[in-house]
């Protein structure tokens, strides 16, 4: 090096230890650091940030021979990854450090504080998408209050936990409240209105006057959506039809609460003035008894009313008549014990099939009457349930009546079930069981029959055996009877005497 390439006195070496810290003070990897002294020159140049030098700097440090070339390039690549490492592991610290300042502690400040910031939300949320922010607020303030473990109040202080599970519950019901409306609300109401027309009994001026609102909703409907929706007919069935195809057409319009919720608002108008209309039509309920009465013309059998009340006059043509269905609406509308009673001994007294089904349901609440009505009525169908009847011992009134029933119906199905009750405590129980026996006819029941007319301890009950023992009439039956013609008892030797 000659004199004149020697460094001058005010420039500084660059030691290998200042170039790794000019590396990891952010030098861009690749780069590579000369660790022979910088010229004056240079340096200044380099101060004054002159671009012009760079070329010069990139020639001299090519001067630098490969071995020291290769053992500086390691070292740099050993400082880059220790100062990766560093700087990872304080990326870390800091992560460590922010997460630990943003877990606030669960207590009841700080969850009231984060109530107070979801309920400025929500007064500020204006699209679904706000209020789906909030309600993932909400969420997470309930998570952390069910978790937290905020202090026993005082004896006569407030629950801090209730108090803000109460808070947070009311936001949820505002927030639930600000929500939509939805198309899916216009369908809904739609099909409710579709169901009430559907299942609503309607007077014949009731089903006119629903034809204006359904056909009111459509046009509305056609304006607001552009569609082109027509009355499918007049009758309720038809004008049920005509809804859900209205409905179907909300659906196909697939309209967003956000842009559309005029559109939508519109057509929930539509639907309260179509639900509004139907309920302004006239329905079976809608009538007093007596109106009900009158559309079905129960009271034109009336040339005159001669009893008080009418409808205890027209009860007793129609049973003269043989007309149940008139007797049956009759039991339907009519309110009072008076009428039910009489109703119910006219179907009684006629034994009408049509009157079946109702015997049988008020038969299954263990109406006295209507069972006897079952007997009268004679239908095997009634066989089964009357035969559990004939087993309740703690209620031998309605034994009895069951078993003066199950005779009359005749049924062989019962006569294992009436015959247990020959060994009833109850000497009642035990003559209409015998009696029973005797109408159904049944050749099985001369044995237990035959063992009563001998041992039984009530005469009563001896003579009712004897009675159904002459009522079965088979020889072996009559066998049976005939001894007893010098029974003790009168009631007996009568029975006896018959066969004679």
């Amino acid at each position: 090096m000659s004199e004149d390439e020697a460094p001058s006195d005010e420039s500084e070496a660059v030691s290998p230890d200042d170039a790794e810290e000019t590396a990891s003070d952010g030098e861009a990897p690749g780069e590579q650091v000369n660790d022979e002294p910088v010229e004056g020159d240079e340096a200044e140049g380099n101060d004054e940030g002159e671009a012009s030098e760079e070329p010069e700097e990139d020639d001299e440090s090519t001067t630098s021979d490969d071995g020291n070339e290769g053992e500086e390039q390691a070292e740099e690549t050993d400082e880059a990854g220790g100062k990766d490492e560093s700087e990872a592991d304080d990326e870390g610290d800091a992560d460590e450090e922010e997460s630990t300042e943003l877990a606030e502690p669960l207590t009841e400040e700080t969850l009231s504080e984060r109530l107070d910031g979801a309920e400025a939300a929500l007064e500020e949320a204006e699209t679904e998408s706000d209020l789906d922010g909030v309600s993932a607020t909400l969420v997470s303030i309930g998570n952390d209050l069910e978790e937290a473990d905020l202090p026993e109040p005082d004896e006569d202080a407030d629950d801090p936990q209730e108090a803000l599970e109460s808070r947070l519950s009311d936001l949820q019901d505002d927030l639930e409240s600000q929500r939509g409306p939805y198309s899916e609300d216009v369908i809904e109401g739609i099909e409710e209105a579709g169901t009430t027309i559907e299942e609503t009994r309607w007077t014949e001026t009731g089903e006119g006057e629903l034809v204006s609102p359904v056909e009111g909703f459509v046009e509305a409907e056609n304006e607001i959506l552009g569609t082109d929706l027509t009355l499918e007919g007049d009758e309720p069935a038809s004008l049920v039809a005509t809804l859900e195809t209205a409905a179907a057409a909300v659906g196909d319009a697939s309209l967003d609460p956000d842009e559309d919720a005029e559109t939508i608002a519109a057509l929930l108008e539509a639907v309260e003035e179509l639900q509004s209309g139907i309920d302004a039509a006239e329905a079976w309920d809608d009538l007093s008894t007596r109106e009900k009465l009158a559309a079905h013309g129960f009271y034109d059998v009336l040339d005159h009313r001669k009893d008080y009340p009418p409808e205890w006059h027209a009860i007793k043509v129609y049973e003269k008549r043989g007309e149940a269905e008139p007797i049956l609406l009759a039991l339907d509308q009519l309110g009072s014990e008076f009428m039910e009673r009489h109703c119910v001994e006219s179907l009684t007294r006629m034994g009408s099939v049509e009157a079946l089904d109702v015997m049988t349901q008020r038969a299954q609440k263990r109406n006295k009457p209507a069972v006897t009505a079952l007997g009268k009525i004679g239908s095997e169908e009634s066989v089964e349930m009357l035969a559990e009847y004939a087993e309740a011992d703690g209620n031998p009134k309605l034994q009895l009546v069951t078993l003066k029933a199950l005779g009359e119906i005749g049924s062989e199905d019962a006569t294992q079930a009436v015959a247990d009750r020959l060994t009833s405590e109850n000497d009642e129980v035990r003559s209409a069981a015998a009696r029973s026996l005797g109408l159904i006819g049944d050749t099985r029941a001369i044995s237990p029959l035959s063992d009563v007319l001998e041992n039984d301890d009530s005469d009563t009950v001896r003579a009712s055996a004897a009675w159904a023992l002459n009522q079965i009439g088979t020889r072996e039956a009559l066998d049976a009877v005939e001894p007893y013609a010098d029974d003790r008892a009168f009631l007996v030797q009568a029975e006896a005497q018959k066969v004679v």
